[in-house]
């Protein structure tokens, strides 16, 4: 069955930003849970060599951006497009050889994040221009009042594992569970901005530190459990929270591969069903081929 929304009351709004440049910091060395030092590929700019779909984990990467990496120069702009953007909002490069290009937002970090075809990335350039068609924040489900929407486009929805459960429930499909000791930085944050790094996905590290998340894929529909994002991101017995994998291999203890929110409520508000092919791919690809945005999304 069709989830019944307010999508006819909102609007959209064009939003600019430009692919940023990456940053490190002088010093160079950061330090892993074990102690190690390490000079690192990460965040910002253009990121091949990993998309959605993907492994998020394995890579000689410190928080890892797949794609492109979006921020604004000006302070209350950038806060904007941190805010605005939503999962699936439809993003076209506006500067540069690959001017025309388009792909889809994935979910945010620092930067707004977004996925494109391997031949566009190879013509987008750090301060390219790009424009979002933001549009998302205020969605509601009407037949599900205790579940909050957060950064999702509702054009994406029909096309990601969720429907109206005969129970009255919000079945949701995800690739898997991650228990509440996983949640690393991001509490405490709005969930409009950034995302939740999860901790115990070190491929090659301490064994203790694992928590079983390494197969985590780039994408991938999770729910967090015991985790309220409704104002904020915290702690809270009995509730959920669902998101998609929108970073990848991070090295600082601390942090790890990373959901953007897109819904959260009461466990009791959802069926859950693990499903291992539930990914974010999928529901790009059919938004793509319905766009007619060409190599794209397998």
């Amino acid at each position: 069955m069709t989830i019944r929304t307010n999508s006819e009351r909102l609007v959209t709004q064009i939003l600019m930003g430009e692919v940023w440049p990456p940053q490190a910091d002088r010093h160079g060395y950061r330090v892993d849970p074990d102690g190690h030092p390490f000079i690192l590929p990460g965040m910002g700019g253009v990121t091949m060599g990993a998309r959605v779909g993907d492994p998020a984990t394995g890579y000689a990467t410190d928080h890892l951006e797949p794609g492109l990496s979006i921020r604004q120069s000006d302070e209350e702009a950038d806060a904007a497009l941190q805010f605005l953007s939503c999962v699936g909002n439809r993003v076209t490069v506006r500067s540069g050889p690959a001017a025309g290009s388009k792909g889809f937002v994935t979910g945010q970090h620092a930067y707004v994040l977004a996925d494109f075809s391997d031949e566009s990335l190879e013509g987008i350039a750090t301060g390219d221009l790009v424009s979002i068609e933001a549009r998302g924040q205020g969605l509601r489900f009407l037949d599900h009042p205790t579940v909050v929407v957060k950064n999702l486009d509702p054009e994406l929805l029909p096309h990601l594992p969720f429907r109206d459960h005969a129970d009255g429930t919000l079945e949701v499909r995800v690739a898997m569970r991650v228990p509440a000791e996983a949640a690393g930085a991001g509490g405490g944050m709005l969930s409009e901005f950034a995302n939740t790094d999860l901790m115990g996905a070190y491929p090659g590290l301490s064994e203790d530190l694992s928590l079983g998340l390494e197969s985590l894929k780039i994408g991938d529909l999770v729910v967090l459990e015991d985790q309220d994002h409704s104002f904020g991101r915290g702690f809270r017995p009995g509730w959920v929270s669902i998101g998609v994998i929108s970073t990848g291999e991070c090295q600082l203890f601390g942090h790890g591969p990373g959901p953007s929110t897109l819904l959260t409520g009461p466990a009791s508000a959802f069926t859950i069903v693990e499903d291992d092919g539930a990914n974010l791919a999928h529901g790009l690809a059919s938004l793509g081929a319905r766009h007619k945005i060409t190599g794209g999304h397998e």
